[in-house]
């Protein structure tokens, strides 16, 4: 593997610790607060506002420790982003929704936007630390500043919000970024044997065999990627906005220098320990071992 991965600047993991889950501050919502199917990988058929009858009085997960054997793909995959502790402790002063009922449907609401609003808070932080999108580092701050302002909004504004508008003036500060990354990743490689090819938004990749693909500085947003087989392969200055992992092989992959990974995005999909990642992320407890290990 080449040793030019210059693009990249390492960041502490402390600078995204407000956009991680913190359960044990939050009021269950995203077991509250979301719609959801059985057939989507969730425990049951749920309307949105009603409590899934896995949650418990103390706002914990009675089957949490077994996600994995009972199939529930779409608990696993799910990530707040530290939204959940927000709205319960800094917005709804602590005050819970089983001791305060007529809080409930505003809460709910309130979440599922500063879900959104702490997303691109996590894309925001990342790509300042992004060396190649140096030049537009003034922006970033910028806009990561005025993110960060909202998510203190009280909950009438906040759902007063238009998040769809904000989303757009972050998104295009996001793709000149990717831009930016990208360009610079592929030209720290001069040849690979394998085929370049360019993917468009959206791309449907959908158990896709893309081993032989070149996807160093590949556009990967929105992609669908489900079931796709990612073996060993390169994902340096790849972008991963919106991606769909689900059941994406990606063992003995490299994704330590993909750019806007979530660990949604990695609990969706399978691996092992021989799959390298970025520091800020966790490896799945789910993932198995590696082929060489699984033989020891």
């Amino acid at each position: 593997m080449s040793e030019n991965h210059e693009y990249l600047v390492p960041f502490s993991d402390k600078s995204r610790s407000n956009l991680r889950a913190g359960c044990e501050n939050c009021f269950g919502l995203c077991c509250v607060a979301l719609y959801f199917s059985a057939s989507e990988g969730f425990p049951l058929d749920k309307d949105a506002g009603q409590p899934c009858l896995n949650l418990q009085p103390d706002f914990r997960c009675c089957v949490h420790k077994s996600l994995s054997e009972r199939g529930l793909k779409g608990c696993i995959a799910f990530d707040c982003f530290g939204a959940g502790q927000k709205v319960s402790q800094v917005c709804f002063c602590g005050y819970d929704w089983r001791k305060v009922p007529e809080s409930g449907k505003q809460m709910f609401e309130v979440f599922l936007i500063m879900r959104q609003l702490h997303e691109l808070l996590w894309y925001l932080t990342e790509a300042l630390t992004l060396q190649p999108a140096h030049s537009i580092h003034g922006a970033l701050s910028s806009m990561l500043d005025e993110t960060e302002c909202l998510t203190h909004l009280s909950p009438g504004s906040l759902m007063e919000l238009d998040v769809a508008v904000h989303r757009a003036d972050v998104n295009t500060l996001l793709l000149k970024t990717s831009e930016l990354v990208r360009a610079e990743a592929r030209r720290g490689y001069k040849t690979y044997s394998g085929r370049q090819k360019t993917f468009g938004r959206g791309a449907d990749l959908i158990a896709a065999d893309l081993r032989r693909n070149d996807l160093r500085g590949a556009n990967l947003r929105g992609a669908y990627l489900i079931a796709a087989d990612l073996r060993g392969t390169d994902l340096s200055g790849a972008d991963f906005i919106g991606a769909d992992f689900r059941d994406a092989d990606l063992r003995g992959a490299d994704l330590t220098k993909g750019i806007f990974l979530t660990q949604a995005q990695l609990n969706a999909a399978k691996g092992d320990t021989s799959t390298k990642l970025p520091s800020s992320l966790t490896r799945p407890l789910h993932w198995g071992l590696s082929k060489n290990q699984a033989n020891e």
